[in-house]
């Protein structure tokens, strides 16, 4: 345990890589932990301290944590290519899975299986978002000014009808003013706390050297910062130039570029954003099919954001971007480009920002902005839950009633994945598989 393990070739390197891909079901925090056995505890690439210190730079980003760390620890291991390559093997599995699952969905939700286990987790999917706004509300509001912080984003957003970007912006600007004229109360750090522990020498340790390319140079700098523009302005404007600005290729590619831009929190605190973009303004998918790419998402491998890939091949399907004779490769296309556009930031933040953070091994600062944003993601994805709650419960609206109208089904499927996440404490998974078979024995016999 005091000598590190031998050290670890790309090719190698690609293989894990690769599995992880398949096997990071559990979300961020699911995802975050397999890292951290398999790469601190067992192999040995690195140690607590970098794992930690690399983690605490992606939760300040926008984007999606664990798929940065992979990149960062990619790139800390085998240079640019190797950050590109694990942050891609990150995503890929997962956008091939929800292409398939998207037109299973698309093709063949009719039919009464498939119908059944939609019906299912629907509720389900309301009662995990209820979930992740109290797990993430216990988390942050640690005192009475981030929770008014959290009351006033739900306020805005759900009485208001303020955009989500400026919920984020107000939010910032809070946290920025406090952190510098009353820093105790958002002092809430994102970072992760942890007893650091030894697991014996690794490859990456704590007081190495830091290799050639990790250190920081200005001209690195600019020139990573220029190639992701330029990944970003050629593919704009060759959708631009073919299709036109106002065809649908075109618009998701701007919209989900602002989606990656501002996904402070995680996924679910980028939902509302992307439901007001998908669902409300461009009308790419009906908000039951917003629920099902959740549902979807949540059961698939890979990061929860990629429920984008959902968005856009069902939008792209169903409003024949490309006419009738090609709705799946419009489909197929669709979930490519939106995939892109939402994970190129990413990419850039890592390579661009992982020689300065290689820089300094000290504490990460400035989190006071985060804190507020967290904050005000709170109240944010508790209206998300009460919008996916209501278009649940009441499908058809609530014009003759609202009891009258109200499923009652449908309601106790939520009321029985609300007690098995909160009282029994099952994995995500398991409560929509039993959630998917009542939906499934509802829809066959009732």
């Amino acid at each position: 345990m005091d000598t590190p393990p031998p050290a670890v070739n790309l090719w190698q390197a690609i293989k894990f890589w690769l599995k992880l891909g398949f096997i990071s079901f559990g979300g961020p925090a699911g995802q975050i932990a397999i890292m951290h056995q398999e790469l601190v505890e067992q192999r040995r690439w690195i140690s607590e301290k970098r794992f930690l210190h690399a983690l605490n730079y992606c939760m300040l980003l926008p984007g999606p944590e664990a798929q940065q760390l992979a990149t960062y620890i990619g790139w800390l291991m085998h240079r640019t290519w190797g950050g590109i390559i694990a942050g891609a093997l990150f995503v890929l599995p997962s956008l091939f899975i929800l292409i398939f699952l998207s037109w299973l969905y698309i093709a063949y939700g009719h039919l009464t299986l498939i119908a059944g286990i939609f019906y299912g987790i629907k509720p389900a999917v309301a009662a995990i978002v209820v979930q992740a706004a109290h797990r993430i509300g216990s988390r942050s509001l640690k005192n009475n000014w981030l929770w008014g912080i959290a009351a006033a984003a739900f306020v805005a957003i759900f009485a208001l009808h303020l955009p989500f970007p400026f919920i984020v912006l107000a939010a910032g600007v809070i946290g920025w003013l406090g952190g510098k004229f009353a820093p105790q109360l958002f002092n809430a750090s994102a970072k992760h706390q942890a007893n650091q522990k030894n697991y014996g020498a690794a490859i990456i340790d704590d007081e190495p050297p830091t290799p050639e390319h990790a250190k920081f140079r200005p001209r690195r700098l600019i020139a990573v910062i220029s190639c992701g523009l330029l990944l970003w302005i050629i593919p704009m404007l060759l959708l631009g130039t073919v299709f036109g600005w106002q065809h649908g290729f075109t618009q998701m590619a701007w919209f989900f570029t602002t989606a990656a831009l501002l996904t402070f929190g995680g996924a679910y605190a980028v939902l509302p954003y992307v439901y007001q973009g998908a669902v409300t303004h461009y009308q790419w998918l009906t908000p039951a099919q917003m629920m099902d790419g959740l549902a979807l998402g949540e059961t698939t491998p890979g990061p929860l954001i990629m429920v984008v890939a959902f968005v856009g091949f069902v939008g792209a399907y169903s409003q024949q971007f490309l006419g009738s004779e090609h709705v799946f490769l419009a489909g197929a296309i669709a979930a490519t480009l939106v995939t892109w556009f939402t994970f190129l930031p990413s990419f850039i933040f890592i390579l661009a920002g992982g020689p300065l953070v290689e820089s300094t091994q000290s504490n990460m600062h400035f989190t006071a902005p985060l804190t507020a944003i967290t904050a005000a993601v709170v109240g944010v994805i508790l209206n998300l839950a009460l919008f996916f709650a209501y278009h649940t419960l009441w499908p058809q609206g609530v014009e003759s009633g609202w009891l009258a109208q109200l499923d009652w089904i449908a309601l106790a499927i939520g009321v029985i994945a609300s007690a098995l996440l909160f009282y029994w404490k099952l994995g995500i998974i398991k409560v929509l598989g039993i959630c998917a078979v009542l939906g499934v024995a509802v829809k066959m016999f009732l």
